[in-house]
Formats: structure tokens, sequence, C-alpha cells
């Protein structure tokens, strides 16, 4: 296999030199490259779940605060609030 390649040509061996300082000693080499792309495919995904998740909060936002009813529903219901004339019992469960 390796009388295929002629080791003892000087362009032969200054390829496989530049190639192995490729693969391994230079700032952008394989493995980092590699890394990168994973890393940059994992925050394309956490750009898009984001996004979602926006839009849903956006979408909540905009029926809450058009109608006064939704707006004293969420007041009771997250911050406790409650009528002058009314009483509040919380059950807590385990």
């Amino acid at each position: 296999m390796f009388k295929l390649i002629n080791f003892k040509n000087r362009y032969v061996i200054a390829t496989v030199i530049f190639l192995v300082y490729l693969l391994i000693f230079d700032q952008y080499n394989f493995i980092a490259q590699y890394r990168l792309s994973s890393e940059l495919s994992k925050l394309e995904k956490d750009k898009e779940y984001y996004q979602q998740e926006l839009e849903k909060d956006s979408i909540t936002y905009h029926s809450l605060f058009n109608s006064p009813d939704n707006i004293e529903k969420f007041a009771r219901e997250h911050y406790m609030m409650k009528k002058d004339n009314e009483d509040i019992y919380l059950l807590i469960g385990d």
C-alpha cells in the first residue's frame, strides 16, 4: 500500500506534513471545526425554540391585556388579589 505513495519525493513529504499540521495543530483544525459546527446547530435549535416561546408568550400577552376581565382573572390567579368584600381561601396540597 505504501508503495503507491512515493515518500522519497519532497512534494509528497511536504503535502503529508501540511495535512498533518491541518488535522492536528492548526487553530482551525477539523476537530475544532466539528465542535463549532455542532455548537452552531445546537444554538440554532435553541434559537428556534425561543422564537416559538416568544410567539406563544406574545399571543398570551395580547389576549390578556385586550380585555379587562382577563386582567382581573390573571391578577386573581397569580397575585392572589381580591375585592374588598370577599375572602380568599387557599388550599395547599402535598
